[in-house]
């Protein structure tokens, strides 16, 4: 049995709860009309869920909430709310509680948000229990992530944190620098995930016309003049699989407030249509942008951002993983090889430390970039410094330029000051030693 505590200072709201919960026979309901016995309880208490009304006298639902974040308890909590207070149950949302529902309260809808709410629980708690020293092989779908090249540690535990979530059917967010690699992300969620053997449709945001695009991503029905045909959305194309929203800040508010009711309800309608359709899909929507800052607010619906950021993970840049650079950078030269008909080796040392010593602004795709352009100027078996134009070589021999500065640690500085001087040395690791004031040693370890 699944333990839920309701806290609401209306004993007719809170009876109605215990009694419908129990026909269930999944839930245990415990109840407080009190809200100055929460705290003591939950300190004695655990529970799978919290529902939880704001407006109360003495100690309000925001209180509680402030109270629950302060002590680390990461209970999923569901807001209980009039329709007069959903701005507050909003704001509620980014201090942490799991989702909101207005009063008088759907049966249905209630049971839904309490099942997520509850998966959303375990898997953080997974999370938390998860050994430091993960391995790709610990995977139980490594083929999914097997495209993945990677020795970085970070990179590994997002792996398997996605594996996690993909056993849901929860939206998930993804957010990272353009070329980063959401996409591919999105797709090994699918793959690891029950919907795997259903379609993973990927969609723009962006595309087209505002206008239109409502009718691409919910479908529109036959005009009465039969001038305009019926056609599905993305939505009906996406079912029994995954639909993945690339750049989902360019959605106009209207499609945001249409898709955050599908998100609540799970049904949709065409345009210019009044039936009611069931949306079968898992949502994958991604960003590259913070849509928590101010700056976003009249522009991206805050409802819809904290449903979305319920299960978010953030796909980490190039310049933050750069013991993969090299890795990369020799399967893109196979690639290349491939392509190009050519049998380049390898790269030589002053390009490697070129690469190092580089921020990637546009990450995996600017290495792949680069990589396709270096193979084309060179002329022996190894990629060099002078496989470049004069252009490129210039933007990595000052690490991107003045606006990509990103802060890092002395260590890190020191190593990409090694590779830009091996760089200007030709690969002589002796004459760049020497200029650095170094030992070839202490310079082999920075490298």
């Amino acid at each position: 049995m699944k333990r839920v505590l309701i806290v609401d200072d209306d004993k007719a709201v809170t009876n109605y709860f215990v009694v419908f919960l129990m026909q269930t026979g999944v839930f245990e309901a415990s109840v407080i009309n009190d809200p100055r016995e929460v705290e003591p309880l939950l300190e004695r208490e655990s529970f799978d869920a919290v529902m939880l009304d704001l407006d109360m006298p003495d100690v309000s639902g925001m209180d509680i909430l402030d109270w629950m974040t302060a002590r680390g308890l990461t209970t999923p909590v569901l807001i209980l709310t009039g329709v007069s207070d959903v701005e507050l149950a909003v704001r509620a949302m980014k201090k942490g509680a799991f989702d909101y529902l207005t009063k008088p309260v759907d049966e249905e809808q209630l049971l839904e948000a309490l099942d997520a709410a509850m998966e959303h629980g375990e898997l953080h708690s997974t999370l938390e229990r998860m050994p430091e020293d993960l391995t790709t092989r610990d995977l139980s779908f490594e083929a999914a992530f097997g495209h993945f090249l990677t020795k970085d540690p970070a990179m590994i535990r997002l792996f398997h944190q996605a594996e996690k979530m993909a056993a849901g059917d929860q939206c998930i967010f993804i957010w990272g620098e353009r070329g980063s690699g959401k996409e591919a992300l999105a797709r090994a969620i699918h793959a690891a995930s029950p919907r795997a053997g259903g379609p993973f449709v990927a969609v723009d945001s962006g595309a087209s016309d505002p206008s239109e695009f409502s009718k691409e991503l919910f479908g529109r029905v036959r005009d009465w003049s039969g001038r305009t045909e019926g056609k599905p959305g993305f939505l009906e194309a996406a079912a029994g699989g995954t639909l993945f929203l690339d750049s989902i800040e360019r959605l106009s508010l209207p499609v945001q407030t249409r898709l955050k009711r599908v998100l609540q309800t799970r049904e949709f309608y065409r345009d210019s249509s009044t039936q009611i359709l069931k949306a079968d899909v898992r949502f994958i929507a991604t960003t590259t942008l913070d849509l928590t800052s101010a700056a976003y607010a009249g522009t991206f619906s805050r409802d819809l951002l904290y449903h979305l950021m319920v299960n978010s993970v953030r796909v980490p840049p190039l310049r933050e993983r750069a013991c993969d650079i090299p890795l990369l950078a020799e399967s893109f030269l196979a690639t290349e090889n491939e392509r190009n008909g050519r049998h380049i080796t390898g790269f030589s040392e002053g390009m490697l430390g070129l690469l190092a010593g580089y921020s990637f602004p546009g990450n995996l795709r600017e290495l792949r970039d680069i990589v396709a352009s270096a193979v084309v100027g060179t002329e022996g078996d190894l990629v060099t410094p002078e496989s470049l134009s004069p252009y490129m070589r210039e933007r990595l021999m000052t690490g991107g330029g003045p606006g990509d500065f990103v802060p890092r640690t002395l260590e890190e500085a020191m190593a990409e000051q090694a590779g830009k001087t091996l760089a200007y040395c030709g690969g002589d690791r002796q004459q760049a030693a020497r200029l650095l004031g170094i030992s070839e040693s202490r310079l082999s370890d920075l490298l």
